[in-house]
């Protein structure tokens, strides 16, 4: 029979691969193999360990529903998910900057007119959101669409209540520019929050001593035909955790002040009932194609 010591293992394992006819997944299982073979013989693995991590992957998995992503949110606290954004945006040249899609995107909306209220019946200060999508060189995009979504004053999504289901979406919607590339929406003011720790990932986090928290931010997912997809953040200026975002997303142009206001009505005409907030942000597109996230929930609507 044959055997193998720990290195000639690795060998034999990626020769084991030789056939595989997609060439790209032959170099990144040769790749993964050989990382995880490194690490195994770097620490010593012990078998209680290599079973705490089976154990630990597996209830992972098992945390996802099609309204939970358990598995992205682990990537996104191990920093994964910014790093694959890092290296295919290398160049931005000019346009808005990427962050994580994050997982909670639950797909695109039904076309929703300008200026609606997307946060009907749900409690916090009223924000007053303007924006506008151009190119590079600063000329409108018409016909952009925009898919938003965010926290409540709770700091939980939609998604994340049991009334997700039987009352739909809150606090998300999709928007098309104007002639101008233009548009806007009435929403809360966003506050920081925790992500989920109800799960392994939130079992990770405490056991190294790291906070869960997120910065207050409003997503945004921009389409333009024949520009590159933008999945991005606008951040709240002066939030707490700017500086230590447990999935790693925050970059300094994503950051926008967000302005008290207290005109007696809104941009769009509409009286305020008090105090109100002012968020302004115009996305810059990078000429390309691209591929338009999906969300990884087999019930997304």
């Amino acid at each position: 029979m044959t055997q193998f010591d720990d290195h000639e293992l690795t060998a034999e394992v990626i020769h084991s691969f030789q056939a595989t006819p997609d060439p790209r997944l032959k170099f990144i299982l040769g790749e993964v193999v050989t990382s995880l073979h490194d690490l195994v013989r770097r620490t010593n693995l012990t078998f209680e360990e290599w079973e705490r991590a089976i154990d630990f992957l597996t209830r992972t998995g098992q945390t996802c529903t099609p309204l939970r992503q358990e598995f992205i949110l682990l990537s996104d606290v191990l920093g994964v998910s910014m790093l694959v954004d890092a290296v295919n945006h290398r160049e931005r040249e000019g346009a808005t900057e990427t962050t994580v899609l994050g997982p909670f995107y639950v797909g695109e909306h039904r076309l929703t007119p300008h200026g609606s209220d997307i946060s009907q019946g749900i409690a916090g200060e009223p924000m007053f959101v303007r924006s506008r999508v151009t190119d590079l060189s600063g000329e409108p995009l018409a016909g952009a669409e925009i898919d938003v979504w965010h926290a409540d004053d709770d700091g939980f999504y939609d998604s994340q209540k049991q009334s997700y289901e039987t009352q739909g979406p809150s606090l998300r919607a999709r928007f098309k520019t104007d002639a101008d590339g233009r548009f806007s929406f009435r929403t809360i003011l966003p506050c920081s929050y925790p992500i989920p720790t109800d799960g392994p990932v939130g079992e990770l986090i405490a056991a190294t001593k790291r906070h869960p928290m997120r910065p207050a931010h409003v997503h945004f997912l921009v389409k333009a035909q024949g520009f590159e997809p933008l999945v991005t953040h606008v951040f709240i200026e002066g939030d707490e955790y700017l500086g230590s975002d447990a999935v790693f997303g925050v970059k300094d142009e994503l950051i926008a002040k967000v302005e008290r206001r207290d005109e007696p009505v809104m941009p769009d005409g509409v009286p305020a009932s008090g105090p109100w907030h002012l968020m302004a942000y115009e996305f810059q597109m990078r000429p390309g194609t691209g591929i338009v996230p999906q969300p990884m929930m087999a019930a997304a609507e």
